[in-house]
């Protein structure tokens, strides 16, 4: 209770700093600290800023981090991890040799063959940044109780209660509700000039797999559209890779054709935006902007900041501070962010109509899965449990539904709404 009212107040102090703030994480257009146009390429400032991380304790001389990552920089997935790592090692004055980063590190036994090789490089806290890479390095936290582990997007830290295995994510499905506002904004515009394809505003939504992580993430964002532009439907193509160039466009121009005014996507590479850039559709990106991919159709991005997560691990390490199983990163921690707004694709009044929710989310009158908002099979949904495939080990008795909300990673970091809402259809559900 005392992190939900802590949280609260934080967000009320960033809502109350959002219009100065002007640092942020990851691929972004530009550094200008205003809300306002910027220069003929219309790009605004990040709407969710974060400010930067302040050390006020002594890092260890021979501390050492070490990162494990999917792939590498070609995918925005990753290339957001690497990011802000190197962020946080430039702000903490850590050296080249303090930071270890392995890229192309499958979903396979080479995850915990590459936490073995850091511990043996002198690494005190290692962290692996994909689903796939859990059991891999839970395995290496059991063999290595001195050093910490942590991992993004895991299911296992709140089961297995090991004091030196973590799991960590973030709130990201208010990011994505409020990147659904900006494209449910842009199809009334559509809409208006009779520009739809059909008579129904209709997305596209290219997805990795049918993880609860996905789904949590397309849903808040279909309902951030539904808010704004009441009979929008959305199309999911699913991919069966978090990382496939090909099949995500692929995936991009299939939807496209099936009539497809906007397409968003939870996968990793440029595939779905430059798709999108060639045909002349509106798209709305993640874990980034892709403004230089497709700067006639790029509106917004939504992501996660993982510079307060990596500045909590090194802390709690340096200062031999227990950790959470699950930390859970909010838009008041700084941990969800909003790149630029490409002002020349967005609907007007789609800045304005973003803050008003970020102040609804601070307040506490605005929830994404706030139950009357949506149906599942024409009916409201009044109870929820995560299916197996989330997460086995989840207590079916854990009350998720309260209050007329579904309060989403609150009792576990990693998303766990994974039931497919009236408006969504799914094309193909074979991952």
């Amino acid at each position: 209770m005392f992190k939900k009212i802590l949280s609260a107040i934080m967000a009320l102090v960033m809502i109350a700093a959002v219009a100065t703030m002007a640092v942020s994480c990851g691929p972004k257009a530009n550094d200008d600290p205003s809300n306002e146009p910027i220069g003929e390429k219309g790009m605004t400032a990040d709407l969710i800023p974060v400010a930067a991380e302040s050390k006020d304790f002594e890092i260890p001389s021979d501390f050492k981090i070490g990162v494990i990552c999917l792939h590498d920089e070609n995918s925005t997935y990753d290339l957001n991890f690497i990011n802000a790592i190197k962020d946080i090692k430039t702000a903490f004055g850590l050296t080249d040799e303090q930071v270890l980063i392995k890229r192309n590190i499958p979903e396979a036994n080479d995850c915990y063959e590459a936490a073995k090789d850091l511990v043996a490089s002198g690494c005190k806290v290692v962290f692996a940044d994909s689903f796939g890479h859990e059991s891999y390095l839970l395995k290496a936290a059991k063999e290595y109780p001195d050093v910490q582990f942590c991992h993004a997007t895991g299911t296992s830290a709140h089961v297995e209660k090991l004091a030196n295995f973590h799991n960590a994510f973030a709130s990201i499905y208010e990011g994505r509700y409020l990147a659904g506002i900006a494209a449910g904004l842009k199809l009334n515009e559509l809409k208006a000039a009779n520009k739809l394809k059909s008579d129904v505003p209709t997305m596209g939504y290219v997805g990795a797999f049918t993880y609860a992580d996905v789904i949590s993430g397309y849903t808040s964002f279909y309902l951030g559209a539904k808010s704004v532009c009441p009979d929008v439907v959305m199309k999911v193509q699913f991919t069966g890779s978090w990382y496939d160039e090909s099949e995500e466009k692929s995936a991009a121009q299939a939807l496209i054709a099936a009539g497809c005014d906007l397409i968003s996507q939870h996968a990793d590479s440029l595939g779905a935006p430059t798709a999108c850039e060639d045909a002349g559709i509106p798209n709305v990106s993640y874990n980034g902007s892709t403004f230089d991919a497709g700067e006639n159709t790029f509106i917004i991005s939504s992501a996660i900041n993982w510079r307060p997560y990596f500045a909590y691990i090194i802390k709690s390490v340096s200062t031999n501070t227990a950790m959470d199983y699950d930390y859970t990163g909010t838009i008041a921690t700084g941990s969800v962010v909003l790149s630029g707004l490409n002002t020349k694709v967005a609907a007007e009044g789609t800045k304005e109509a973003i803050e008003t929710a970020i102040a609804g989310f601070a307040a506490g009158t605005l929830n994404v899965f706030a139950t009357d908002t949506f149906k599942v099979g024409g009916a409201k949904l009044d109870t929820f449990v995560p299916g197996a495939a989330t997460d086995g080990a989840f207590d079916p008795a854990t009350v998720i539904i309260s209050d007329g909300v579904l309060h989403e990673s609150e009792y576990r970091s990693a998303p766990y709404f994974d039931a497919t809402i009236d408006g969504i259809t799914l094309l193909n559900s074979a991952f």
